[in-house]
């Protein structure tokens, strides 16, 4: 095992080649370019056995991806942001042909307006396509993570296609070091993609298609995809047990860090939850019992993982990098769900959201939040939901509006 300082595109692009992926649709979009970009490198200099077949659209791309999934090839694309959208109708599609292949994702907020940092607006626009989901907070876990997704895919009782999900620019273009498992150990992990009945011939065609369906058969598939998403949850946690005998990385659902004697928890997904792990090691120090809960898998979602992390705590800060307009962060409406009726679970959950389009949150904003949830749970109520943006900050954008405006008049006057 050797290790290299890799961007979090760089991982990807290892994890890809250390699967032995066979066919690559890509198409190239900021922040994921670099993905695509050093696989073609590898692939062009006979490092990389692969074909790649750069497409006219996102919509075309993953449609490429399924379609050669479905002939029994292993595949790899990626995207980001706006593309994700673009492609949006054929995730739902190739979910449903439950073709196995792995799309990673590298998170940036949607437009309008335009921003390059990330939020997870995009990822979590796709949470009901069929697509299981992977968010990393490392770039060592976008490489073993993309390793672990071709498992997950490929398992007889799943056989659903999966995003694994990174942090633009945050991750995708921080270098960290990561640990390159030795390719044959990985070759036995990962193994070969066993198609089964998915196959395409020349020489015998077969149609794979189906009718136009009605509501009770309609209603089979779906539920089948759904028990076949559910079960991906058993699957990953023992895939998750096999990778750590075998690389020293132990993968579970969900992370609990300091979670055992805390009576506070932060619970948060993605790269900034490394934020989350500093703050939680500085107020510690500081005498506070608080820990950090962290998903890595969203989808299914691990809501026994979630119950059994925080039974007994006193008070829960979901802090949400996205917004579901009118309604509020993504997270804390799915946790509130599973915690609403279950007993000895804690007693307040509180809602903040922020890093929209990639905003910092400071280490004195994760002291405020956590100073807010001692309070709340102190006077036995629920703080509204808050948005982690400062009068300050918005004082600076209407000033420069002022500016702009000023300037359009003197423009306009000439």
């Amino acid at each position: 095992m050797s290790a290299k300082l890799l961007t979090g595109n760089g991982a990807a692009a290892w994890g890809a080649r250390l699967a032995a992926v066979d066919y690559i649709p890509a198409f190239p979009i900021t922040p994921q370019t670099e993905i695509i970009e050093t696989l073609g490198a590898w692939i062009d200099h006979g490092k990389m056995d692969a074909r790649m077949v750069t497409l006219e659209s996102e919509h075309s791309m993953i449609t490429a991806a399924g379609a050669a999934a479905a002939t029994g090839v292993r595949v790899f694309t990626a995207t980001s942001s706006q593309g994700l959208l673009y492609g949006m109708e054929m995730l739902y599609t190739v979910a449903g042909w439950r073709a196995p292949f792995v799309l990673v994702n590298v998170s940036r907020g949607l437009s309008a307006p335009i921003t390059l940092e990330p939020d997870h607006n995009d990822i979590l626009a796709a949470r009901d396509s069929g697509f299981l989901q992977l968010h990393c907070a490392t770039c060592q876990e976008v490489l073993d993570n993309t390793l672990l997704a071709y498992r997950l895919a490929e398992d007889k009782g799943v056989r659903l296609p999966v995003i694994v999900n990174m942090d633009g620019f945050y991750l995708s273009f921080t270098r960290e070091p990561v640990a390159l498992p030795d390719p044959e150990t990985v070759g036995r992990f990962v193994g070969e993609y066993d198609a089964e009945n998915i196959r395409f011939r020349a020489s015998a065609p077969a149609s794979q298609a189906v009718a136009v369906l009605g509501g009770s058969p309609y209603s089979y598939f779906r539920y089948e995809t759904h028990l076949a998403s559910q079960n991906a949850l058993r699957v990953y946690e023992e895939l998750g047990k096999q990778y750590s005998e075998l690389f020293g990385r132990s993968y579970e659902p969900v992370e609990a860090y300091h979670c055992d004697d805390a009576e506070w928890v932060f619970v948060m997904m993605g790269c900034f939850a490394t934020k989350a792990k500093a703050a939680v090691n500085q107020l510690r120090e500081a005498g506070w019992k608080i820990g950090l809960v962290r998903p890595r898998l969203l989808r299914p979602f691990p809501g026994e993982c979630f119950r059994r992390a925080l039974i007994g705590k006193k008070g829960v800060a979901v802090i949400d990098q996205n917004i579901s307009m009118g309604k509020g962060g993504v997270l804390y409406a799915e946790l509130a769900s599973e915690l609403y009726g279950q007993s000895n679970m804690p007693a307040v959950l509180a809602s903040f959201i922020g890093g929209l389009g990639g905003r910092d949150i400071s280490s004195e904003e994760f002291f405020t939040i956590a100073a807010t949830l001692r309070e709340a749970v102190n006077e036995n109520r629920t703080p509204p939901p808050r948005l982690l943006y400062t009068e300050k900050e918005l004082r600076e954008v209407r000033k420069l509006q002022a500016i702009a405006h000023v300037e359009r008049q003197q423009l306009s006057a000439k």
